[in-house]
Formats: C-alpha cells, structure tokens, sequence
C-alpha cells in the first residue's frame, strides 16, 4: 500500500487579511509584501516539490469532501460555527485572535478539516498504510469556540471524532511536533481518557500562557496530556532526545489504535516565528522514530496532518523528507541548508543542560 497524500488547491486560496507579520497594519505599522506569516506558498511549494521531483509517483495522491456539519459539531458548538459561517458569507474578518480570513473561509476550513478526516480514516480503514493531510488552513490552536493562531477550526479534533462515530477506533494518541503549543487539541480533549495529547514546543512562545510541563489533564483525562516545553535553540539532538525520553515512551505505555502527528515545520533552524534550529534531517529522524513505534504499537497506523511552518524556502524540504520517508521512496529532495543548519546546532555545553532538562520531566512522570 502506497502513503496516502491529501490536499487540495482551495485550502491555498484561504485568504488571511491587513497584516504585518503577526501584527494587524495600523498606527505605525506599515504594511508588508507577505503580510500574514501564514500564507498559502509554504505549502503549495511542498506539493510542487514532490511533483517535480517525482514523489508524489510513488504516493497515492488524492482529494476529500469537506467535513459536514455533523462532524464540525462533534467539536465545536452550534454559536460559534454560526458566527464563523455569517462573517464568512458577508465576505470575511476575524474571530478570534489572529484568525483573519476572506470570503468562503468557513467553506475551505471546513474542507481542509475534511482532509485530515478522510486522512485518518483512509489509515483505520486498511486503504493506505499510513497517510499525510496537506491540511490549510491550520487547526491546532484552535479551541471550541474560540479560533487562535490562524486556526479556525480543529481538524485533528475533528477527524478523530468522525473516527470514533465511525466506530473505526476508540483510542487516539496526538502527538504535536509544531513549535507552538497545541492548546487547542489539548483543550478539546483536556478532560478525556479516550485521548493522548503531546505537544513539543518552544517553551513560552505561542500561546505564551499555556503548554506548561505541570498541565497533565483533569478529571477522566488527568494524566493524558503532556507537554513538553524546551527552550529556544534545542536543535537536533536535542528534539531527538525528547521524543525517546519522554514522548514516545508515554504513547507507548498509552497503547493507541492509531497514532496522529501534529506537524508543524516551524522549529526549522530559519523559520520567522521559531527559534529551535531543527533541520530537515530532523523530520526525516522524528518521522522514523514514530513510524518504528506505530509498527510496534498499533500496526503501522500513522497520519501526519499539515499544521505551521512559515519558510517559503525550507518547509518543502522539510516536508519532502518526511513523506519520502513515510513512502520509503528512494527520490530525494537534497537540503538546500545541508551544510550551513548543522554548524549552527547547540554545542555540547548546551546539550548537556538540555540532557538535565528531559530528565528532570521524566523523573517528574
């Protein structure tokens, strides 16, 4: 079975607004020539890349439906998808806080939700092995009724749900590599057993007052969410060494039907809202480090859903690497950065307080 990949050209039409960087043009902030960080080339450049390379041969290519009503409101409550959907028909605005969008964005986040679902149900179905949603716009910050971080809706909360109604499977591990906080995920199933949220982030960054290590869950979900804050300049080694220590020993000791990653490229050493120095070969070794536990855990069953990464030059690379190694294909995409992201990893000193960091948390579980 090839790696199912899933996109859609009118997720890259969603359109993000007035803004400067992360700050809304005003007073004295001048407009910029990219605006929004969250724009569509990133990704449209990803689904290039492998076409031009000759990937996307050896990946089994194809489209959704959006995600019905039905499935939104197994998420999100009936107030806040009417508000999205009337802002959204009178032509577009915010909600939320950094949640701009244009006309028809409740259609195309609702269909960039249908990518994750038809994703992951293509994995717990046996029609593909494992699978990847070029999902747009983005969803893990968003909470139930209220869209943050350029998410407005959540499209793994919302695939699983479908999921667990399809009564396709009944345990769910997620596990968020994005260099932010996955506070909306984590809120959606913040109180639920049923659910294993992970998040490695950038401590302190976005949301600037969620993700702390002390947040386990509460009641029924006491326990199931952990997060896994680490400091600017972790690099390589250093997010290697978080996902054996701490990351993957706890979706292993969860047991999961199927695992979902959260894959945000914006800890890449050049990304504008990042500062982690991860690599290219980084995702290319995360993404077997989870592949070799899904083999070992739940049958192989692996979906990676699209979430942030903001490098117009090195997401693509990112991403190649993840789905070349997703497929086992031998066509490659050389990292334009192999040479010079190396240099600039954390020397020993640092990986050694780092290496006193993980095993303060583990201790701690």
């Amino acid at each position: 079975m090839k790696t199912g990949f899933f996109s859609d050209e009118r997720c890259f039409w969603h359109a993000g607004g007035n803004y400067a960087g992360m700050l809304p043009v005003g007073g004295l902030v001048q407009p910029l020539d990219g605006g929004l960080p969250e724009n569509p080339e990133t990704k449209r450049r990803l689904r290039n890349l492998i076409v031009v390379t000759g990937l996307a041969r050896d990946l089994d290519m194809r489209g959704a439906d959006a995600a019905t009503q039905d499935d939104l409101l197994r998420v999100h409550p009936a107030h806040y998808l009417d508000q999205f959907k009337a802002l959204s028909d009178a032509g577009g605005g915010e909600l939320g806080r950094r949640t701009p969008f244009g006309p028809g964005g409740y259609e195309i986040a609702a269909l960039s939700a249908g990518l994750a679902k038809a994703a992951l149900m293509a994995v717990l179905t046996g029609d593909v092995q494992n699978a990847y949603s070029l999902s747009r716009p983005p969803g893990h910050h968003c909470l139930p009724d209220f869209p943050n971080g350029f998410c407005l809706l959540n499209n793994i909360g919302i695939a699983i749900e479908a999921a667990k109604a399809a009564g396709h499977a009944r345990r769910f591990a997620v596990l968020d590599w994005d260099v932010h906080h996955g506070n909306g995920t984590e809120a959606v199933f913040y109180d639920r057993d049923d659910v294993l949220t992970v998040s490695l982030h950038q401590d302190r960054n976005y949301p600037m007052d969620t993700g702390a290590f002390a947040d386990r869950g509460k009641d029924a979900g006491l326990g199931y969410n952990l997060n896994i804050p680490l400091p600017p300049g972790t690099g390589h080694n250093g997010y290697l060494s978080a996902m054996d220590r701490l990351a993957l020993p706890a979706i292993r000791d969860f047991a999961p039907d199927v695992l979902i990653v959260a894959c945000g490229f914006d800890a890449a050493a050049n990304d504008p809202l990042g500062r982690m120095l991860a690599t290219a070969d980084t995702f290319t070794q995360m993404t077997r480090q989870v592949m070799e536990l899904a083999q070992e855990i739940c049958a192989g069953r692996l979906v990676v859903v699209h979430e942030g990464g903001y490098s117009e030059t090195y997401v693509p690379f990112c991403g190649h690497n993840v789905l070349q190694t997703l497929s086992g294909s031998s066509i490659s995409a050389p990292d334009p950065f192999g040479e010079v992201f190396p240099l600039r990893q954390p020397d020993a000193r640092f990986d050694a307080f780092l290496d006193g960091l993980i095993q303060e948390m583990a201790n701690q579980l």
